[in-house]
């Protein structure tokens, strides 16, 4: 991008945009982008009669909508420091983050506030609600004064009328803090991560540079938490900056659900973490694959080659056909869903960040990329394997450049440990090829050192378990030296088989043989656990790893 402000880069969108359509609300009407300036001006003039000073935190914890975007763009162009919290964190959990973080002002979803009380939240001053930036809950008479009198406020400032000409926002150092963002925890509980503004400019320099085809006449659909970097960045940010207009999905992103999104939308741009492509492939494609006359076909030249095709230009339409390619991040994808999309020339690539770096560190572009692997470092970052033997010993994966943190929120242990001599350790384990091409082997956390010295990565186990027939999710542990796992099944594929529970120990039995089949004598699992009820996840769908850790088998 030209333009190295981020804050000049919001100004000159919203001007250059004006009476373009910005944010929908999936089903309802576009907001303008002269509507975003307007609504930012009137929570600027708020801010400023409540005495919110620049560099004071306000917290935003709710479902994506247009209003979560506005209230963000709306913090960072005054000056102020935004904290967005998951609205899936527990009630508790976000009171007590907003404490952590020093909030004076939450502005909150109507769910998310039903569970909170305010009253735990010593130094927060007022509470807005989202969707309509009500006053619910105040405790300063300047807020209250403030608010009754905003209408009166946003006219004597602006006479004539809100126009363009209006829109002036004031310039950041690229080095001061942006937002904090809280992880979501898969090993352990959250950090508080200081995102820089360099660290955001690198993330848009990095997208303007490989996502070329947005511009004020593209559509894009917002189906992961804002409140996460991943999506913060290529969901909102990036297509903001290109005058794109931004669908928010405001439920939860099902393969129907998403069917018909990207039908009526047709995306320019499709972000994505690994589970929804999988649920994809297992509810539409699976059970096609898996019938006796398209295996038969699937074995035949020529037809087979016709085949694939048919499937690859009905998962292209799916997707609402306009995409450049789905950018799938956030976990690692099932080995046997990648290899299917690969074959057939879906298109598709992986990419790899972390929260520490705002989040990109790694891509290629999808006619590029190579199976199984992650892309290469980006301009922005350097990244290295700590490792004697890089191509073929896994280490952990060292980096660092612009888009690094500045650390951990009131944590100076946690950053020492993290980032040693200028370099970030992101703890995760992988190799590099003499490309650059990075092929992550799980995080350092979770590896299992077996009694012969063998280095065991849970998450490679769990890709096979988790291809089996009846698996919906695996999660491997160790236990006494042996490796055990606990399963999560697929009931409704059961109940079709017409499989009772008097059988599911042979089921269990037969997976565990079949999984022992791919896999070498020292990862061998021991014994197969029911897990009744689906993974607690992170807003990524990762595993809440640590809350499984010490379960009793």
């Amino acid at each position: 991008m030209e333009n190295q402000s981020f804050i000049a880069n919001i100004e000159q969108s919203i001007i250059n945009h004006w009476d373009r359509p910005c944010l929908s609300d999936y089903k309802k009407g576009p907001i303008t982008y002269a509507e975003v300036g307007r609504r930012i001006a009137r929570l600027h003039i708020l801010y400023e009669h409540c005495g919110i000073k620049q560099g004071d935190h306000i917290a935003l914890c709710g479902r994506n909508c247009a209003a979560w975007a506005i209230a963000y763009f709306s913090v960072l162009s005054y000056g102020a420091v935004a904290v967005p919290l998951l609205h899936e964190f527990k009630p508790q959990n976000v009171e007590h983050l907003v404490n952590h973080s020093d909030c004076k002002l939450l502005i909150v979803g109507d769910v998310v506030w039903e569970g909170i009380d305010a009253y735990n939240m010593p130094e927060v001053n007022a509470v807005l609600q989202m969707q309509d930036f009500s006053l619910v809950y105040c405790k300063n008479e300047h807020y209250r004064h403030a608010y009754n009198n905003l209408d009166t406020l946003f006219e004597e400032k602006y006479p004539q009328g809100f126009s363009a000409k209006d829109v002036h926002y004031r310039r950041e150092d690229p080095e001061s803090l942006a937002l904090i963002n809280y992880t979501s925890g898969t090993t352990s509980m959250s950090k508080g991560v200081m995102i820089p503004y360099r660290a955001i400019m690198g993330n848009l320099n990095f997208a303007s540079r490989v996502i070329t085809n947005l511009d004020e006449h593209s559509n894009s659909i917002c189906m992961l938490p804002m409140a996460h970097m991943y999506s913060m960045s290529f969901e909102l940010l990036y297509e903001f900056m290109c005058g794109t207009h931004v669908h928010f999905l405001t439920r939860l992103p099902s393969p129907k659900v998403v069917a018909q999104a990207f039908e009526e939308v047709k995306p320019d741009i499709i972000i994505s973490v690994p589970l929804i492509i999988e649920k994809i492939y297992k509810s539409k494609l699976k059970p096609i694959l898996d019938k006796r006359l398209t295996k038969t076909l699937l074995r035949t030249p020529f037809i087979d080659k016709m085949l694939l095709k048919r499937i690859q230009t009905e998962l292209h339409t799916a997707f609402g056909e306009k995409f450049y390619e789905v950018i799938i991040g956030g976990a690692a994808m099932n080995q046997e869903v990648e290899a299917f999309l690969k074959k057939i020339g879906f298109r598709y690539t992986i990419g790899y960040g972390m929260t520490e770096c705002a989040p990109i560190i790694c891509y290629a572009d999808w006619k590029e990329t190579k199976l199984f692997s992650c892309g290469k470092a980006v301009e922005e970052m350097e990244v290295k394997i700590d490792s004697p033997d890089p191509q073929h010993v896994p280490g952990e994966i060292l980096v660092r450049g612009s888009n690094v943190m500045l650390g951990y929120y009131k944590n100076e242990q946690a950053t020492k440990e993290c980032i040693i001599d200028g370099w970030l350790h992101t703890g995760d384990l992988g190799i590099m090829d003499k490309e650059g091409y990075l092929f992550i082997k799980g995080r350092k956390k979770n590896m299992i050192l077996s009694s012969n010295g063998q280095n065991i990565y849970p998450e490679e186990i769990e890709d096979k378990l988790n291809s089996m027939e009846y698996v919906n999710e695996a999660l491997v542990l160790e236990k006494d030296d042996k490796i055990m796992a606990l399963v999560n099944l697929d009931q409704d594929k059961l109940d079709r088989d017409h499989i009772t529970r008097e059988q599911y120990e042979d089921i269990l039995e037969q997976i565990r043989k079949d999984t022992n089949k791919e896999l070498p004598a020292y990862e061998q699992i021991t014994k197969l656990f029911i897990q009744p009820e689906e993974f607690e996840k992170t807003p990524k769908r990762s595993i809440k790893r640590y809350m499984y850790t010490h379960k009793m088998f």
